[in-house]
């Protein structure tokens, strides 16, 4: 069974911090807590995450340093935030947020609903990228591998379950796809459209392949 994805919540207030995993207790993934940005930091050295909640207003390192830190690391620079702030916050700060390199921006209070629902688009998303990428690294070890004559029974049998792998991830994606839509969320429209991309490229491998 995979591992659950893991979300970082980065917020200087325990009260906060509690809220957040109350709101997304319901969802199959894994809560890790940050109380500043530079803990935020530290744990993205030694961990990989789905997704960041951000908060803007903290001490020291506020999000948007936080987030250029993220931003900047070629091993994290591609994990989606969403930064969360107070609703008196500067009008400019969801324009920084953005530019930033943030995919969503929150201000609080925030709909538990409307939360739950981005984060768990990100996860399947998250989700499918693992899975991709491990059907991409097993299509090229079949097709590397070059199998002398006589072992064409073992190429045989690996293809159907690599073409039942494929199938699913298509389905799945046609199902996230359904998700985004329904949560009417446009910063999904480029990661769903590089995983398509990516998803037929690996189509049109394994049809050359079989």
């Amino acid at each position: 069974m995979p591992d659950r994805a893991k979300i970082l919540l980065v917020d200087d207030r325990e009260e906060n911090l509690i809220a957040l995993e109350a709101i997304l207790s319901s969802l199959d993934i894994v809560p890790v807590r940050a109380r500043s940005g530079e803990e935020a930091l530290k744990a993205l050295l030694s961990t990989e995450f789905a997704l960041i909640l951000l908060d803007v207003r903290m001490p020291g390192m506020d999000g948007f340093e936080t987030a250029a830190h993220i931003k900047r690391r070629e091993r994290t620079r591609n994990i989606p935030i969403i930064f969360l702030t107070v609703v008196d916050s500067a009008p400019d700060y969801a324009f920084r947020g953005y530019a930033a390199g943030a995919v969503d921006y929150l201000t609080k209070p925030f709909d538990p609903w409307v939360l739950r629902a981005k984060v768990s688009v990100f996860v399947e998303l998250y989700t499918m990228n693992r899975r991709m990428t491990e059907q991409a690294a097993l299509l090229r070890e079949r097709v590397a591998a070059e199998l002398p004559p006589g072992e064409e029974g073992e190429q045989a049998s690996i293809l159907p379950e690599l073409s039942r792998r494929l199938t699913a991830a298509e389905d799945e994606l046609g199902r996230v796809r359904d998700l985004a839509r329904k949560s009417n969320d446009s910063s999904l429209t480029g990661p769903l459209t590089d995983l398509a991309e990516r998803l037929a490229h690996l189509r049109a491998g394994f049809d050359a392949l079989s």
